[in-house]
């Protein structure tokens, strides 16, 4: 007789509450292995895949792609054999960030046959009894049950079926007043996806002149303010509220300088014409601002409101800003006061290639004690950042350009970069941060002076 198990959203660590079901990687009906990822989640940190403990048969599936569920909310539940319904049913470990174990390379799912040697396939979600066994019908869905996404059939409008299965695609597209028949999805086999919608209403493919708006919900009377609406949750949700918060708690103040990096580009070109790895800009600036946070440690800091208290860090965690397609993330290099060029490098890189492929671990964009904002990559000169809450500084670099510079004593042509420096007053006043800024532009402009403090 199989036992069914019930599979429950993990707590995925650093604090995090809720998730939104991004994409389910299993079927009803499909067999899995323990530790096998069986749903793609969305935190407010990162993406992240989740491994069930169990190894059986799935029976049911609890929510739809687009749903946002609370740590401890049913995900699935899975029918395990007599034989692995005792100690080795699961893996035993805790499911904590990325799971039990190194996540396994992704397996071709299996379906299960019923007796009739045909594939087995389930229309609910959530069984008001989820306790049939693996060998029996599918579970039958509670009355207030709504069809899986992955399970129920796509309506087939007039032209044919539309090629989607996400029913938050469906919602953006019904809100937008976009004819999904008429967008070729880029998904797999045609599949349209939420980037699809998106990108169409943002290029205005939305319903002619004289077209009946889609409801919105507003009063008639309410002003005409509606457009395309994004929810701000997950990644966005996590970005509005820290910005917010840093907005309301600490009273920021900026200074910035131009600096003259013509001679810190030489050096990076002399350094990367030798043999080995190559070493970024991004890398020797960080390893400059290391070097500043040890002049200035007050800077390395942040505030204790309760205790009214300034508590000074000793590692410095510097944090970089990274704009990706889910939107702004800033992962952390960790203990960079202790790093050389090549290994800040080499860590800038493995984050920046996480970020961009969605991988980053909660752990990778908690704990950082400084920033690093480069927003030169996006052609501008200066900006006056937001600081990083809790922390108490970060530095904004713009684009290195040539400007016209008086070099020794005569009028030339030179590299020249502005640096900000946006601090939280609390922490020190304009005297520190001044120091701070002027002997990062100093290293700027004269590599060497880094070199003394080595």
């Amino acid at each position: 007789m199989a036992q069914v198990l019930e599979f429950k959203l993990p707590d995925l660590g650093e604090g995090l509450t809720e998730a939104e079901i991004v994409r389910w990687l299993v079927r009803v009906g499909d067999v899995v292995a323990v530790d096998q990822p069986v749903v793609e989640v969305e935190t407010a940190k990162a993406m992240v895949e989740v491994p069930c403990p169990y190894g059986g048969v799935v029976t049911a599936r609890y929510g739809e792609e687009g749903t946002e569920l609370p740590v401890g909310a049913p995900l699935l539940t899975v029918a395990v054999g007599p034989a692995a319904a005792g100690e080795d049913a699961g893996s035993g470990n805790v499911l904590v960030g990325y799971g039990t174990s190194e996540a396994p390379a992704r397996r071709r799912r299996v379906r299960a046959a019923g007796a009739n040697g045909k594939v087995k396939q389930a229309a609910g979600t959530r069984p008001a009894q989820p306790s049939a066994p693996a060998s029996g019908p599918a579970p039958t869905p509670s009355s207030a049950s709504t069809p899986s996404s992955a399970s129920a059939p796509i309506p087939a409008p007039a032209g044919g079926p539309v090629p989607v299965i996400s029913p938050l695609v469906r919602r953006l597209a019904r809100e937008g007043g976009l004819d999904l028949r008429q967008l070729a999805g880029s998904g797999p086999e045609g599949l349209i996806l939420r980037a699809d919608v998106e990108n169409a209403l943002r290029a205005g493919t939305a319903p002619a002149p004289g077209t009946a708006a889609p409801a919105t919900g507003i009063s008639p009377a309410a002003p005409a303010r509606d457009g395309l609406r994004t929810p701000l949750k997950g990644v966005r949700g996590a970005v509005a509220d820290k910005l917010s918060r840093s907005r309301r708690e600490i009273p920021d103040a900026t200074c910035w300088v131009d600096a003259d990096a013509t001679e810190l580009m030489r050096a990076r070109t002399a350094m990367n014409a030798a043999e080995g790895p190559k070493i970024s800009l991004l890398a020797l600036l960080a390893r400059i601002c290391t070097a500043a946070l040890a002049r200035y440690p007050e800077l390395n800091s942040y505030v204790d409101t309760e205790a009214r208290e300034i508590v000074q860090l000793p590692q410095v965690h510097v944090g970089f800003a990274a704009q990706t397609e889910r939107g702004l993330v800033v992962p952390v290099v960790r203990d960079a006061h202790a790093r050389d060029a090549e290994s800040l490098t080499a860590e800038f890189a493995r984050l920046t290639e996480a970020a961009r492929t969605g991988t980053l671990t909660p752990g990778d964009l908690t704990g950082g004690t400084f920033t690093l904002n480069n927003y030169g990559v996006f052609g501008v000169d200066g900006s006056t950042p937001i600081i990083n809450h809790p922390e108490a500084a970060m530095l904004g670099v713009g684009r290195i350009v040539p400007k016209p510079w008086v070099h020794d004593g005569e009028l030339a042509v030179r590299q020249v970069v502005q640096l900000s420096l946006t601090f939280d007053h609390r922490v020190c006043d304009g005297g520190t941060a001044g120091g701070f800024l002027r002997y990062v532009a100093d290293c700027v402009e004269q590599p060497a002076v880094l070199l003394r403090t080595l």
